[in-house]
C-alpha cells in the first residue's frame, strides 16, 4: 500500500509540474500587423576568436543580431545535438510576423527542421515566406542565457545578438550555419550561439 501511495504521490507531483510548465509556456497571442518589420543584420566576424562549449569548438562566421517572432519553439534532450543546442526556435520577420499573413500557414516543428504547410492560397510569395522565416538553432553563451532561452514562448517577439557559428565536437559530429535567408531545405538552418536575449 505505501508503495502505491509514493508512486500516487511521485505521479500526481509530475503532472502538476508538467501543467505549471505548460502554462509558463503558454502561447502569447499579438495584435494584428508585422510586429517584427525588420531584415535581421549580419555582418563579418573574421577577428572573432574560436570559442569552446563543453566538448564543441566554434568557430564564429558572422555577427548576427535578429528581432523576430517565435513561430514554434521544440526543446531535445536526447539527440545528438542537445548536448550544444538545447532548443530550436522557428523564426518569423517582416510578413511572416503578421497575423494576417500567418493564419494562412500550419506551422510545425521536428527533428531540427521547421516546416509550414498552406491551409489555403498564399498570402504572400513562397519566396517572401523562405526569406522571412528561418529554423534557428539557439546555443545558449552560458547558464544565464540558456534559462532566457527557456523561458520563451511562441507569439513572442524575441531579439537575439550572438554569432552564427560552424561547430565541431570532439568526436568527430560537426553543425554549420547557414548565412544567407534564402536558402532552404537540409543546411539551411541559421546556428546562433546566443550572447544577448530580450523578449516582449
Amino acid at each position: 500500500m505505501a508503495v502505491r501511495t509514493i508512486l500516487f504521490t511521485a505521479l500526481a507531483a509530475m503532472g502538476l509540474w508538467q501543467g505549471y510548465h505548460n502554462w509558463q509556456l503558454r502561447p502569447v497571442h499579438p495584435p494584428d500587423g508585422p510586429i517584427a518589420p525588420d531584415d535581421p543584420l549580419q555582418t563579418d566576424a573574421d577577428d572573432t576568436p574560436v570559442a569552446t562549449l563543453g566538448r564543441w569548438r566554434l568557430t564564429p562566421k558572422a555577427h548576427y543580431d535578429i528581432t523576430a517572432r517565435i513561430l514554434a519553439r521544440e526543446d531535445y534532450h536526447f539527440d545528438p545535438l542537445s548536448d550544444l543546442i538545447p532548443e530550436d526556435l522557428a523564426l518569423g520577420w517582416g510578413p511572416m510576423s503578421d497575423n494576417k499573413v500567418l493564419r494562412s500557414f500550419e506551422i510545425s516543428q521536428g527533428v531540427r527542421f521547421y516546416s509550414w504547410m498552406a491551409k489555403q492560397a498564399l498570402p504572400i510569395p513562397r519566396q517572401a515566406v523562405i526569406e522571412h522565416s528561418a529554423n534557428t538553432h539557439v546555443i545558449p553563451v552560458d547558464a544565464v542565457i540558456a534559462r532566457q532561452l527557456k523561458r520563451l514562448r511562441v507569439g513572442q517577439v524575441v531579439h537575439l545578438t550572438g554569432f552564427l557559428v560552424n561547430g565541431v565536437r570532439d568526436d568527430g559530429a560537426y553543425i554549420h550555419s547557414s548565412l544567407t535567408r534564402s536558402d532552404t531545405g537540409p543546411g539551411s538552418c541559421e546556428v546562433v550561439l546566443v550572447e544577448q536575449v530580450e523578449a516582449w
